[in-house]
């Protein structure tokens, strides 16, 4: 992220409007995709989609939990390197819909088999989020040194993913334990590149960073619900 952010002023070196302005519109834009992804999961569970979803992927939770992480990387990559707003737009879009049908065999399973938990699980991933975000506000503590080990902890999830894939173990409780965690770190990180390190014009890739973090939290806080219902 160093070499994207380092192609303009970042908002901490910007005048208080600026940066207030940035900020504005980096969380307009997080609210617009949190609310294009519950309206798109309510058209394809309303639609009878939802349904061939989940028989077209016959149960291959790994493979989803891959796709979950590749594609949150791409479209990372994809919005850092934009030089327009044309093709942040894109990025943002083209995860939320990603996301949208990556969600449904979760939301699925929880809908039929752990009755509350969708909104359990929403509730526990906004206070987890609010009390991420306050805490980089209040304190104002840049948390940039996390870029590191975010990438290392992602790239070590996903051989393990792909290593129950290939051998055929379970990805138990304390992986999805893991994996929330990350995810607050990745909100932390993020909260602290946008109060410090974006440049003025990237508030979309800003609120793509923060809607996958967000949407990780929500995937694993989810998975945790359905696993103490397995018991």
């Amino acid at each position: 992220m160093s070499q994207y952010l380092s192609q303009g002023a970042a908002v901490i070196e910007l005048g208080a409007d600026a940066r207030s302005r940035f900020i504005n519109r980096t969380y307009a834009h997080l609210t617009g995709a949190i609310f294009a992804f519950t309206g798109l999961e309510i058209a394809l569970f309303k639609s009878g989609i939802a349904d061939n979803i989940v028989r077209a992927l016959g149960g291959n939770w790994m493979l989803v939990l891959g796709a979950f992480i590749v594609v949150g990387w791409l479209a990372s990559s994809i919005a850092h390197r934009a030089t327009s707003p044309g093709m942040q737009y894109a990025a943002l879009a083209a995860y939320v819909v990603a996301e949208a049908v990556i969600f449904v065999p979760i939301l699925w399973m929880a809908d039929r088999f752990a009755p509350g938990a969708i909104g359990s699980a929403a509730l526990i991933t906004f206070v987890g989020f609010a009390g991420l975000t306050a805490t980089v506000f209040i304190t104002g503590q840049d948390f940039s040194f996390l870029g590191g080990l975010l990438k290392w902890m992602g790239i070590v999830a996903l051989l393990a993913i792909f290593g129950g894939l290939i051998f055929g173990f379970q990805l138990g409780t304390w992986f999805s334990v893991a994996m929330v965690g990350l995810a607050g770190a990745s909100i932390l990180y993020t909260t602290s590149n946008v109060l410090h390190h974006y440049p003025e014009d990237r508030y979309i890739a800003a609120s793509l960073e923060l809607f996958a973090a967000i949407a990780l939290m929500l995937w694993y806080v989810l998975r945790i619900f359905l696993m103490r219902g397995d018991d």
